[in-house]
């Protein structure tokens, strides 16, 4: 949780900065040879907002202002009663305790990757699909499940 108070502080100093790097911190495991493999492969473009540079290591931002913005190494998440959702084979817990910024987590990926979206600036439905592919790169040990995906109790016949 400390994590991501950082991190939404270091997005909001972000909107504030007009160009160059985008300051951010890194997250606990940012060394993580998997994140590095991520980060050499973040897009370009996301949600429609050019990348821009960082100053920290296995982390991603996107927009001027910045709109989206993205930390790997992460503790990943345990079970959780927030909102899941699947999008290209990825799942997403979404935190929107802080809206109009909301946290993504891809869920069951270690290491973690997070990303915070500005709903000002982006779109969250683009966001996580534009980085779909990117989260699958991290090895996927849990998913999301729903009450639809437990077997329904028998109940004693009376």
């Amino acid at each position: 949780m400390v994590g991501s108070i950082a991190a939404a502080c270091a997005l909001m100093a972000g909107l504030a900065a007009c160009a160059g790097s985008v300051p951010m911190h890194p997250a606990e495991d940012a060394n993580n040879p998997a994140c590095a493999d991520v980060i050499v492969r973040l897009p370009g473009e996301v949600a429609g907002l050019d990348k821009r540079s960082t100053n920290a290591q296995s982390t991603g931002a996107w927009g001027d202002p910045v709109g989206v913005e993205l930390r790997c190494g992460i503790e990943p998440s345990g079970p959780t009663t927030d909102d899941c959702v699947n999008v290209n084979g990825v799942d997403w817990i979404i935190d929107r305790s802080n809206a109009p910024l909301y946290r993504f987590e891809a869920y069951g990926r270690s290491p973690g990757l997070e990303v915070f979206v500005n709903s000002e600036v982006a779109s969250g439905t683009s966001t996580v699909t534009d980085l779909a592919a990117i989260a699958k790169l991290l090895p996927q040990s849990r998913q999301c499940l729903s009450l639809m995906d437990f077997d329904e109790p028998e109940l004693p016949v009376s």
